[in-house]
């Protein structure tokens, strides 16, 4: 009788060692799958980085192409120094599309004084873009522009959309062109082809000339002129050229060459834009700028309730921004806001907070000065995240010492536009 209570006994320890299996079984199984699970999003998120490394390195690799072809084009000017001595003096020229590149209706919009303005930023930008390379200049710049543009059409395509009057956009012509003495507005006439064929004309006879330093070029589509570009590039001319690029210009494919930018969207309004003038629906039109991109129809309303960054679905910074690379179906974020002018400040506010992605993995930020994201932690050197090792912003230039400042040769814009300050 004394057995039966041991053998209860251990038929309940066993009932629990049992039960303490199950359970730790169960546990293990559901901690396994978690695991899986998490291993699972972890090479998803692997492969996308892996694929976003391989885009920035062929970036890397056609820009990298083109500095090469840059450099080869510069050493063949600097092999014979004679022409940039005695009365000959080096030469930036810069080439405008004027069909297809317009000036923003805030700037037409104003006349003459528009004209001057829009030359003074067209000036600016490129004597920026000229202090940040190592050349060494012989004598006094001549800096040149010239607009190629069919008067007619351009009177056509704006005044039917309330861009601006035919007056005002004569002013600003006439502005434009008495800012320098080297400033030209050349009316094609009519043709399609007018225009790219001067243009063509222009870019083939003076890129060759070799007191001509830099060629900076502004049209939204390089596909007629490709037999001309590869013809320069056999002849290492090419490095010559800068292309003044808006958000929207059709990149080129069928050519090997990758010309340098000159990011350029607080002059000219972006392509769809112009787009909206060619549909012939003169309503609602946005014409400020690249930063915006807003669908005159269609538009979802804020909630007011909310801050911008915890609306469902948030709005996509680089639509507003800059330009969206993913495009509307592919994009998480919203491009379908009606946003108020303080809104968009907002946002481009916010979004400098956020590290670029270029910069924050070691590469070259494509967009420059015009990328949404933040290039600078705004902490500066002494950000005390960064003393832990826990700032967003990892780039190795992305905290740099206060004492910073651009190297480079600078440039005078009244320098180059050869008058007086506007």
């Amino acid at each position: 009788m004394a057995t039966q209570p041991r053998v209860e006994a251990s038929q309940q320890l066993w009932d629990e060692m049992l039960a303490r299996l199950i359970n730790l079984s169960t546990v293990t199984v559901r901690h396994n799958a978690e695991l899986q699970n998490r291993v699972a999003e972890l090479e998803m998120e692997l492969s996308v980085w892996k694929q976003a490394h391989s885009v920035a390195l062929e970036v890397s690799e056609r820009e990298a192409k083109a500095h090469n072809v840059q450099i080869a084009a510069l050493n063949r000017q600097i092999s014979n120094l004679d022409c940039f001595r005695g009365t000959t003096n080096p030469l930036i020229l810069c080439v405008v599309n004027g069909d297809e590149k317009i000036f923003l209706k805030d700037l037409v919009s104003q006349g003459q004084i528009g004209g001057k303005t829009a030359a003074q930023q067209l000036t600016k930008a490129i004597a920026e873009y000229l202090s940040k390379e190592e050349l060494h200049i012989f004598g006094r710049l001549s800096f040149w522009i010239t607009i190629f543009v069919n008067k007619s059409e351009i009177f056509t395509k704006l005044l039917g959309h309330d861009f601006c009057t035919a007056e005002q956009l004569e002013d600003f012509f006439a502005g434009f062109s008495a800012a320098s003495p080297r400033f030209i507005i050349v009316d094609t006439g009519f043709g399609d082809e007018a225009v790219s064929l001067k243009i063509k004309e222009y870019l083939q006879t003076f890129t060759r000339f070799p007191q001509t330093l830099r060629v900076f070029f502004a049209a939204y589509d390089l596909s007629r002129y490709i037999p001309l570009l590869e013809e320069l590039e056999k002849e290492q001319a090419l490095g010559k050229i800068i292309r003044l690029f808006t958000p929207g210009d059709r990149e080129t494919e069928k050519s090997s060459f990758s010309l340098p930018r000159l990011p350029l969207d607080d002059v000219f309004i972006t392509q769809q834009v112009l787009c909206m003038l060619q549909s012939g629906s003169p309503q609602a039109v946005p014409f400020n700028g690249g930063a915006d991109h807003q669908s005159p129809v269609n538009m979802r309303p804020v909630d007011s309730t909310l801050p911008l960054h915890k609306q469902n679905p948030p709005p996509c910074n680089e639509f507003y921004l800059m330009t969206c690379s993913k495009g509307p179906g592919a994009c998480k974020y919203s491009h379908d806001y009606k946003l108020t002018p303080e809104q968009l400040e907002l946002l481009a506010i916010n979004a400098k907070k956020a590290p670029c992605n270029w910069l924050k993995n070691g590469v070259p930020c494509p967009h420059g000065g015009k990328c949404c994201w933040g290039h600078v932690c705004p902490n500066g050197p002494k950000c005390f995240h960064l003393s832990k090792g826990k700032c967003w912003f990892k780039g190795e230039a992305m905290h740099p010492p206060l004492s910073d400042t651009a190297q480079g040769m600078s440039y005078d814009v009244h320098q180059l536009l050869g008058t007086e300050r506007l």
